[in-house]
């Protein structure tokens, strides 16, 4: 009888010994947009309750050129600090060699995402990141003020330009200093590469590089196009757009001061907030095309996708943390929240969605018809042509030379680029 006390207590001694699965602490990084990381937090601490891990939250600037910039030193120094990083579709072909495969990890649900995002994360048959949600931008316009002048919603540039003008003055001779009728992201950045796609190519002007790798971009459609929004600046459009990315641009229009706003789907939930001035006042449109024969609207494809690094102390960890996040229930989470535009083609068919966002289902026509950037054929040398093109956008409608002029000097540097090897 005495030996049971003592082989109980040796019992004891091994399990405490072994102890329970040790917590895992994980890092995510994520730009800081709108309400994008309160929502992330939300969606962490349930993965936390169900794992009994521990995620921190890596905040950086919203600015995309910013991020890519400070994921390339992380990554380039093998850092284990972050384990998750949240990548934009475009970035994908840049960084591969240094992300974890995820095709084996994920084969039970990738199939659940549209395939084209699927195969925008997938470089040399390596599934590298998995979405989380898609963007694809809208024109938003003041509803109440349209109807107050008896404005019909623009379908071309110059129809924009026409209609801002007009509700701009009229507001102003009634009181309202501050409005103006378009804002946008004109900053020198990522950002400002997606909005002048856009006049380009709405305007017949091609896709700055072609899918078969020639260089189009210096042509009179789309030296028309910057030199139309150039004659935007100051009129329609305030000064200080040249210096706004997302949240400037939704900030004056979300205090009311604008009349029309390019922006992404994110700004949608935001506008109708309960304490926003513009709630219920404001609807969304596809963006405008140009007036030539065949032109059509264009809005450029976004968004964002986690990817695991090759460099994580705990890449299985941060794998479940992928794809917990990507998740049906946490994409349904997030859409609720933010309206970010799923990935997942059964979610625009969620009654929930449907009843709380009712944006979301009319917004997949607009993502369907989304425009990528010419970053599967650039590859590796995409942000420095990007950085180009949007340099010489910000030259011209800055009014730092003339379109023709600019449009030229971009051509003979993508081309020398170009001879570099893409």
């Amino acid at each position: 009888m005495k030996l049971v006390p003592a082989l109980l207590a040796l019992a004891a001694g091994v399990l405490l010994a072994a102890g329970p699965a040790r917590a895992v602490e994980l890092s995510i990084v994520s730009g800081d947009t709108g309400n994008g990381i309160k929502v992330l937090r939300e969606i962490l601490d349930r993965y936390e309750k169900k794992s009994g891990n521990k995620v921190d939250i890596v905040v950086i600037p919203p600015s995309t050129t910013d991020q890519f910039g400070q994921y390339r030193l992380w990554l380039a120094a093998g850092s284990s600090d972050i384990d998750v990083y949240q990548t934009d579709v475009i970035w994908a072909p840049q960084l591969a060699s240094q992300l974890v495969d995820l095709t084996e990890a994920t084969k039970d649900v990738a199939g659940e995402h549209f395939p084209s995002i699927i195969k925008s994360q997938t470089v040399n048959g390596r599934l590298v990141a998995l979405p989380i949600f898609t963007d694809a931008p809208a024109l938003y316009y003041r509803k109440d003020l349209l109807d107050k002048y008896g404005a019909k919603v623009p379908t071309t540039w110059k129809e924009l330009q026409d209609t801002a003008r007009l509700v701009m003055d009229k507001e102003r001779a009634a009181g309202n200093k501050d409005i103006w009728g378009f804002v946008f992201q004109g900053n020198a950045y990522e950002g400002l590469t997606c909005n002048a796609l856009e006049w380009v190519m709405s305007n017949g002007g091609g896709e700055i590089i072609e899918p078969d790798g020639a260089i189009s971009i210096n042509n009179p459609q789309a030296a028309a196009a910057l030199d139309m929004v150039k004659g935007w600046i100051g009129t329609i459009a305030p000064p200080g757009v040249l210096a706004y990315q997302e949240e400037e641009s939704r900030g004056v229009w979300q205090t009311g001061n604008a009349v029309f706003m390019r922006n992404w789907p994110y700004a949608y939930a935001l506008g109708n907030s309960e304490n926003s001035p513009i709630k219920g006042k404001f609807d969304v449109a596809p963006l405008p095309a140009g007036t030539g024969e065949g032109d059509k609207p264009a809005a450029t494809l976004g968004g964002w996708n986690l990817a695991v690094s090759k460099y994580s102390k705990h890449p299985d960890d941060a794998i479940e943390l992928v794809k917990f996040i990507a998740s049906r229930e946490m994409q349904k989470y997030r859409t609720l929240k933010t309206s970010n535009l799923p990935t997942i083609a059964a979610l625009y068919d969620d009654p929930d969605i449907a009843r709380q966002q009712p944006i979301v289902p009319r917004w997949k026509q607009i993502f369907l018809n989304a425009q990528p950037r010419p970053s599967a054929t650039a590859r590796i040398k995409y942000n420095e042509a990007s950085s180009l093109f949007w340099t010489a956008v910000h030259n011209t409608i800055s009014g730092q030379g003339s379109a023709s002029d600019n449009l030229a000097d971009l051509e003979a540097r993508l081309t020398r680029l170009k001879g570099k090897g893409w």
